[in-house]
């Protein structure tokens, strides 16, 4: 049998092994910050935001935000209902009620008018989560946000490379959040950034994001509120200097596995990650969606790419059907296509036969 295709795996070189190296044995002390400091800078620097605070997760970096702006009991805030649990988990621990809206069926992201419906006197924010790559329309979500004056949040955790209108993907919200775990397409192996260019939000993240102690406090081991321990370690903030080093390299490597996608199935019943004029597409996950009239269902694909030996992952089932939250059927799009979609292959050092046998299994089917 033909060896199996991974999903996804990180491309790491020896410029990550030697950033980790030298923190391993040098990065204590005086220099246990080198690399975050660093890693912070450049990060901002290559979004164009004011400020970075490098996290020990996405999750983190959302939790510590969604706080830093009051958000809590009694307050809603509106996401889509197509996402991963990571998303909504800071939401219920800060004891606010999420609430779950309709996805549009070409981008498989928020769909505004349906935010629009959905806001009511208690809603503080609005989070918008550019799924597998692609972005949500901005220009609309920013209207409504400010048309109520809430927060429009951003959720780039899959989205890095990714561009709305020439900016970049988790800089045009109040904050923007990312993810560099292991499967995505910039990695420390766990790990995530908070960005944002409001000041005094940064200046309440940084200070949460540090136990409460504030930067400047000249009483040792201080606290001034209640915080979090939500930072990276020197040796992740390493590895991701050197794979942001690599940025440009690693984002355009994923566009051209999606366009190899989109050339070999080109003429089939399906749908593969937008990328209208207005939209650079980070490409993280290439997923195809396959319409309702081809009869391909998630199950069918799931068994002829085992058949294959090849690792494909499942399309975001809606988080009102996981038992945790009212069940929401009425959202449409996003309870039907997780039935007829699936996620396809897109490591860095993926071979053209690799992607071939990909569009072999999914052409075996018609």
């Amino acid at each position: 049998m033909n060896a199996r295709i991974a999903y996804t795996k990180p491309s790491i070189t020896a410029l990550e092994i030697g950033y980790a190296t030298d923190a391993v044995t040098h990065g204590w002390g005086e220099r246990c910050y080198d690399y975050i400091v660093r890693l912070e800078q450049a990060f901002a620097a290559h979004l164009g935001v004011k400020h970075a605070i490098a996290t020990s997760s996405c999750t983190g970096a959302m939790h510590m935000g969604l706080a830093a702006l009051g958000i809590g009991a009694g307050d809603e805030v509106i996401l889509a209902d197509t996402n991963w649990i990571a998303t909504v988990a800071p939401v219920v621990h800060l004891g606010a009620t999420p609430v779950f809206v309709d996805i549009l069926p070409d981008s498989w992201c928020l769909d505004p008018q349906q935010v629009a419906a959905a806001i009511t006197p208690r809603t503080k924010a609005i989070v918008a989560v550019h799924l597998y790559g692609n972005l949500c329309d901005m220009d609309a979500l920013r209207a409504i946000a400010d048309q109520h004056g809430i927060a429009l949040i951003e959720d780039a955790a899959e989205a890095i490379g990714a561009s709305y209108r020439g900016q970049a993907a988790g800089s045009m919200g109040r904050f923007g959040c990312f993810s560099f775990h292991g499967t995505k397409t910039m990695t420390t192996g766990e790990g995530g950034m908070f960005v944002t260019n409001d000041s005094a939000l940064y200046e309440q993240v940084l200070t949460l994001s540090n136990h409460g102690r504030a930067r400047g406090q000249q009483r040792q081991f201080w606290p001034e509120m209640v915080g979090f321990k939500y930072k990276m370690s020197n040796v992740q903030a390493a590895i991701g200097c050197g794979q942001l080093e690599r940025i440009g390299e690693l984002t355009a490597r994923k566009l051209e596995i999606l366009h190899g996608y989109k050339h070999g199935l080109q003429g089939l019943p399906l749908a593969l990650n937008p990328e209208p004029a207005h939209v650079r597409n980070g490409a993280w996950m290439p997923t195809a969606v396959f319409s309702a009239e081809s009869g391909v269902t998630t199950a069918r694909l799931q068994a002829a790419f085992a058949a294959a030996n090849v690792d494909a992952r499942v399309f975001f089932s809606p988080l009102s059907s996981t038992g945790m939250f009212a069940s929401q059927p009425e959202n449409r799009h996003a309870w039907e296509i997780p039935q007829r979609a699936i996620n396809l292959p897109s490591f860095h050092e993926m071979r053209d036969d690799e992607l071939q046998r990909v569009v072999d299994v999914i052409r075996g089917l018609f």
